[in-house]
């Protein structure tokens, strides 16, 4: 895996737009302090705010669109948002899962992030074919038929409700590949400004000072 590039399938070119970069050089500690106060705040924000209707529209929209009930199969994002509004707080992970889940918390947005690593060969967004699955992380066995799927050479690895345990990041991981699902209705704008933000924040919080 040697760049941010991901082929998109003609038969969901017209559903979602991902937006995507490689985080090269980056150091995953399992909790970084320096995180507590801005996850804290961005929780207490997210509590006192109505969420963007549009936003949770569009990303449903996504999901509806290759025969997904959204609120059944949740998108990653609005499980965080929901989460978070219950008056729980995010999930701490390792510090680069924690700043990923902080920025689709507040852009609203379903990430992925993987282990460059453990992924072979180019990246295509398609949909999951009949019979394709993969253990999840801390989950069982995620079924991806007619599933928006992230494949490289080996096969399916992630998609925007659960990715797979083969391409989690771990305190191991020195570079990863980070994709943003960004619904087709929206403006390209927003996968460039999610990916801007975590960028900055991966340099911040994610890099030796």
């Amino acid at each position: 895996m040697t760049t941010g590039a991901i082929a998109v399938a003609a038969d969901v070119a017209g559903i979602v737009r991902p937006a995507s970069a490689v985080l090269d050089d980056v150091i995953v500690v399992e909790r970084e302090a320096r995180l507590d106060a801005p996850l804290a705040a961005t929780e207490a924000k997210t509590r006192g705010a109505t969420a963007s209707e549009a936003l949770t529209a569009a990303v449903r929209t996504m999901y509806k669109r290759v025969g997904l009930d959204p609120t059944k199969t949740r998108p990653s994002s609005e499980a965080l948002l929901r989460r978070v509004k219950k008056g729980d707080p995010l999930p701490r992970i390792n510090s680069l899962v924690d700043v990923i889940n902080w920025t689709s918390l507040e852009t609203q947005l379903p990430f992925g992030l993987y282990d460059c690593d453990r992924l072979d060969g180019d990246v295509t967004l398609r949909l999951g074919g009949p019979g394709e699955a993969y253990p999840g992380i801390r989950k069982d066995v995620v079924h991806l038929e007619g599933r928006l799927t992230l494949a490289d050479g080996r096969g399916p690895f992630g998609n925007p409700t659960s990715d797979s345990a083969r391409s989690m990041v771990t305190p191991a991981t020195t570079r990863a590949l980070v994709v943003v699902f960004v619904p087709a209705e929206l403006p390209a704008a927003a996968g460039e400004r999610a990916i801007a933000t975590t960028v900055a924040r991966v340099a911040e919080y994610c890099r030796r000072r």
